[in-house]
């Protein structure tokens, strides 16, 4: 009775200082957006000023930067954004300056959506777009701005506002391709930086393949040593063991042979094969991630396939990128702009390129009566595997953004314990999240997660809280 009093008290007090920590972040949110009113006060007398001194904008403008970045122990481009974001809030995002008071969001949400709000603002100083259509834009991100990370608000906002200005969008994507470039920067102790300014899709396609590449280096990096077959084996012995030889085998004349002719064959200090030079005993890989990373990609740009040294099983990973794109406009019908899952919108003739191209596309017919949404087997189907990337696009606990190809499809009620391998019981969590919920955690740190209907999953921590995280919205097609 005692150690359950224990229990109790300390999930309270655990709870207590996460209800205190979530309300001091509201309050420096609500701060943060009175720091954002006297930078609108500030905006308002920096155009006096400029009104009576119009040849001197770019100097005044300068200094006032200058000014509260240096009061502020902060960076130029740090107090260029936020004066660009207070700008925002006070010309044409009402809404989004209201939430952000009253601690709703925070600084880093205001950012994204000032940004993606800029084409939108730019279609309506044109005449492209009514502006009524900037309050749809603030309803639609604030419903995800309110109840997730700004990481995924970034990702929601480009695809509402691509959504709403489309032509806009892809105006402003095919201008930008045209900046593509790569520059190099000299910095100290003999490194540089190099710098590429590549279309979206095709960055993150790059950022993929290193990683899985990356990913197989360390995975067989324990593989170093090459042991070649010994002189006298051939063909009558197909395995090296007690049983493999004869009283009459030459084995039994080698040191290196223990009785009945098991091999010995190890790495270890002292071993003869430690020194045997006929074996290639290649270094120990003890590079980090993002050294291995910075290796193949010299390696690749300089001569095209990765070295041998860096392993097998390299040569037939490819690049994977996710999109998804209406049938409508894949075939030509429209121009509606296409998807890059996690990043935002994407050419729809790129995405009608990707498609003639890779054989791997996957075509998705959504159809309620013709889906396969069930198996006896504990493993889903192909068809099941691309319908839940397409739904998921990243991990499913709530703020996460791994992508889904990097995470694992999970059986949300544990196929062990009567779970079905069905589609309202599968979904991607990340390896990371996904270890949260295994059996071999404590119970007062175990998390659960269960699959609403309307296919959000809903996290259950062990503070007794419920932490949802909807499907990811196709606003573009809607």
């Amino acid at each position: 009775m005692t150690l359950q009093t224990d229990l109790d008290l300390e999930l309270e007090e655990r709870r207590r200082v996460l209800d205190a920590w979530t309300d001091k972040r509201r309050q420096i949110a609500a701060l943060e957006a009175e720091a954002a009113e006297l930078l609108v006060e500030q905006i308002a007398l920096h155009d006096a000023e400029v009104s009576t001194n119009p040849f001197h904008r770019e100097a005044i403008r300068r200094s006032m930067v200058a000014e509260f970045a240096a009061a502020a122990h902060v960076s130029k481009g740090s107090m260029d954004f936020a004066f660009a974001d207070a700008l925002a809030l006070q010309t044409h995002l009402p809404a989004v300056r209201a939430a952000f008071a009253g601690g709703a969001i925070s600084s880093g949400h205001v950012r994204e959506i000032a940004r993606a709000s800029a084409i939108v603002a730019e279609a309506i100083r044109n005449g492209r777009a009514d502006t009524e259509v900037m309050a749809l834009f603030e309803t639609a991100v604030l419903v995800v701005a309110e109840e997730d990370t700004s990481a995924r608000t970034r990702s929601h906002a480009r695809q509402v506002a691509a959504a709403l200005i489309g032509d806009t969008v892809l105006d402003r994507h095919r201008r930008a391709a045209a900046e593509r470039c790569v520059t190099v920067k000299s910095l100290d102790d003999g490194l540089a930086l190099l710098t590429a300014v590549l279309p979206e899709w095709i960055a993150t396609a790059i950022s993929d393949r290193l990683s899985r590449m990356t990913r197989e280096i360390v995975r067989s990096r324990d593989d170093s040593d090459i042991v070649p077959l010994p002189w006298w084996f051939d063909d009558d012995h197909d395995t090296i063991g007690p049983d493999s030889f004869s009283l009459d085998d030459p084995c039994f004349d080698d040191p290196r042979f223990g009785p009945r002719g098991a091999a010995v064959i190890a790495s270890a200090d002292g071993d003869t094969f430690a020194t045997d030079p006929e074996i290639e005993h290649l270094p120990t890989d003890t590079r980090t991630w993002a050294q291995i990373q910075a290796d193949l990609l010299s390696d690749l740009l300089l001569t095209a396939d990765p070295s041998a040294a860096h392993g097998d099983g390299l040569d037939h990973i490819q690049a994977r990128v996710q999109v998804t794109v209406a049938a409508t406009t894949l075939a030509g019908a429209d121009d509606r702009p296409a998807e890059l899952d996690g990043h935002g919108p994407l050419d729809p003739d790129i995405a009608r390129d990707l498609a003639a191209r890779n054989t791997g596309w996957s075509r998705l017919f959504l159809d309620p009566s013709g889906m396969l949404v069930e198996t006896d087997t504990y493993t889903p189907t192909e068809g099941m595997r691309r319908f839940l990337r397409a739904r998921d696009q990243h991990c499913r606990f709530p703020g996460c953004r791994m992508p889904a190809h990097r995470s694992e499809i999970d059986h949300n009620h544990d196929h062990a314990t009567g779970g079905r391998t069905r589609l309202d019981n599968l979904a991607h969590f990340c390896r990371a999240h996904h270890t949260l919920k295994h059996p071999d955690v404590p119970d007062p740190h175990r998390w659960t997660a269960r699959q609403e209907k309307d296919g959000s999953v809903t996290w259950h921590s062990p503070l007794g809280r419920d932490y949802s995280d909807p499907p990811p919205r196709r606003v573009m097609f809607v």
